[in-house]
């Protein structure tokens, strides 16, 4: 007889080697348990990394004395009775296997009580239960964790160092403060402090105690509903960015879950704001019903399936993009504490202003007589100008010299205030002001934003007419390359492109598109051959998204390009008026703001 049934302890160690990967694996399982038992107060105490200790107590519901030994056998659950409640899962674990694979794997004491009679105490040693007796009334569990791996030797081999171990501990519960912001949380490790959380449900303020409060004051609070989904949390201004995507939290009812589709669908919100190769700290909670939700996908239960993730997506990225036009982006100088102040406790304020008495605004005179000046110049010698910029001039001259500029047209809240040029920095950025202080502008990062707009525009309303080449482009691929053509072939005629087989890999093109921008025709075509062989799918928005790119790049001024004022003051007008004026369509910055109040303290006059 070759096949024979494992005995459990043997069942249980293979089940631990998939749920128990590495501490955090064991810190997340006791954890959500205790979530999971409406706990209202977690605490987690760690030594060497978890290897020689993990402590986990709360002072949740408590188990029974029956319960408890149960607990701690396979697939014993209190949250799954029947097939059907696969699909309604609203508990953090529900599979039956965390406690039993843990106590498989180390030495386990629990401490547990419903509060109304004496708790239990149970000591388990590689899964089995060798001490048994009655324990304090405490409402609330108390596990503890001890030498980990202490029978599978093996598994020690591939741990890594204490700080790495201790790295994941800490993100893990990040993760779950963040997700549970009701819940109060204490952390600590060798004795000393990880982190706490208030509990009071207050999501930036756990933003705050994870990211610090720098970032907290950058963050955004979005918030929307879909007759299926609610969609609630922070996004951090596009200047707040990191190189990974570790930093975007996406909780799903409550389970902290990881998903590339989702995490796409954030940063195409972000659109043009980021810059390449940078990703922005979000927290998203999306809550939804069960039933559309697949989260019996892993055993660690960080991956699930949505049902309809289309909706989802597109709701997530509109609802990122409403709020960033709602919102002005310019980036602030950054503000230091007065020193004074340093040893005052204050409340947290995540407004982005000082409170301060208001300075006097700055005087204008000398720059709205210069701009009359130069349109007085241009309209006698016949030199067209901008009848917004006369307007606004005309407009502002008019005012008492005492007065803040305000133009009636305009809301009270703008993206981009109105703004007066004053110079030039080595040909390359302008230099501008008006009553809120200085800015610093790029002038080839503004005029690619304007002009990408633009041909965004009209890139995107022509039709899949073709033009006739006098001279048709041939191209040389590679033999992988020709092989992609050949094989996509119907796909790349129906939108528009007949490659003729002209020799070795060699194809000619004697037609091509109307919207295909002049001069960037072999780089557009190219492209779309990378984007079959990457994703054997031609997007077409993707690639007039692209062709706008390049067109606005190649067609804006540069740098060490010297402007007069008056198509200095036009650029600034023209980009007040595009979608996105705060970055260029690869993500850079175009505006820098110093305040009145900040230019003062440098010079020393406030204190």
């Amino acid at each position: 007889m070759k096949i024979f049934q494992m005995p459990d302890a043997l069942a249980n160690k293979i089940a631990a080697g998939e749920v128990v990967e590495r501490p955090a694996s064991v810190v997340k399982e006791l954890t959500e348990n205790s979530i999971d038992a409406h706990s209202k107060w977690i605490k987690v105490e760690i030594e060497e990394a978890g290897l020689q200790k993990i402590k986990i107590t709360d002072d949740g519901e408590g188990m029974s004395e029956e319960d408890c030994e149960t607990a701690f056998l396979r697939h014993a659950t209190s949250k799954i009775k029947n097939e059907t409640d696969l699909f309604h899962v609203k508990t953090l674990g529900f599979r039956g296997e965390a406690l039993a694979s843990i106590a498989a794997v180390s030495k386990l004491t629990i401490r547990t009580s419903q509060g109304k009679d004496a708790g239990t105490f149970l000591g388990l040693e590689g899964g089995k239960v060798v001490e048994k007796q009655k324990s304090n009334a405490r409402q609330g569990s108390e596990i503890t964790v001890e030498d980990l791996f202490f029978n599978t030797p093996a598994r020690l081999k591939y741990m890594k160092t204490i700080h790495t171990e201790l790295g994941h501990i800490t993100d893990l519960l990040n993760r779950l403060a963040l997700s549970h912001p009701k819940i109060r949380f204490e952390a600590t490790h060798n004795g000393k402090s990880l982190f706490k959380t208030s509990g009071t449900g207050d999501l930036l303020q756990v933003i705050s105690n994870v990211y610090g409060m720098g970032v907290a004051r950058k963050m955004l609070p979005i918030k929307h509903e879909t007759l299926d989904f609610s969609i609630e949390g922070y996004i951090a201004k596009p200047e707040v960015t990191r190189a990974s995507r570790a930093y975007i939290s996406t909780i799903i009812n409550g389970r902290f879950i990881k998903s590339i589709p989702l995490s796409k669908a954030i940063t195409n919100g972000y659109h043009t704001l980021l810059p390449i190769g940078r990703l922005p700290i979000v927290v998203l909670s999306i809550k939804m019903d069960p039933i559309l939700v697949d989260v019996n996908v892993h055993p660690t239960k960080l991956e699930v399936r949505f049902s309809k993730d289309k909706e989802l997506f597109a709701a997530i990225e509109e609802t990122i993009r409403s709020k960033f036009r709602e919102t002005s982006l310019i980036p602030e100088m950054e503000k230091k504490e007065i020193k004074a102040e340093k040893s005052v406790q204050h409340a947290m304020e995540f407004d982005n202003s000082l409170r301060r008495e208001k300075t006097p605004a700055w005087n204008m005179d000398k720059v709205i007589n210069e701009r009359q000046s130069v349109m007085h110049q241009h309209t006698h010698s016949g030199t067209e100008h901008s009848p917004t910029a006369d307007r606004k001039v005309e407009q502002a001259s008019n005012q008492d010299k005492n007065v803040t500029f305000h133009q009636p047209e305009e809301t009270d809240v703008e993206r981009v205030p109105t703004m007066y040029p004053v110079g030039q920095l080595h040909g390359t950025y302008i230099l501008a002001q008006n009553e809120n202080g200085l800015y610093m502008i790029d002038q080839h990062a503004a005029q690619e934003r304007v002009k990408y707009e633009f041909f965004k525009e009209k890139l995107g309303h022509t039709t899949n007419e073709s033009q006739e080449l006098l001279l048709p482009l041939t191209f040389e691929f590679s033999k992988q390359e020709a092989i992609f053509i050949d094989q996509y072939k119907d796909e790349l005629e129906k939108v528009g492109l007949f490659f003729e087989p002209f020799g070795n890999h060699a194809y000619v093109i004697r037609s091509h598109p109307n919207w295909f921008p002049e001069g960037l025709e072999e780089e557009v075509i190219r492209e779309m051959i990378e984007q079959i062989m990457n994703e054997e799918k031609i997007n077409i928005e993707e690639i007039r998204e692209d062709a706008a790119i390049l067109m606005s790049c190649k067609r804006s001024i540069k740098a060490n390009h010297y402007l007069n004022n008056d198509d200095m003051f036009q650029l600034l007008e023209s980009l007040r008026k595009t979608t996105d004026p705060f970055t260029c369509p690869h993500g850079r910055p175009i505006i820098v703001h110093f305040s009145s109040y900040e230019l003062e303290k440098m010079f020393k006059r406030v204190m």
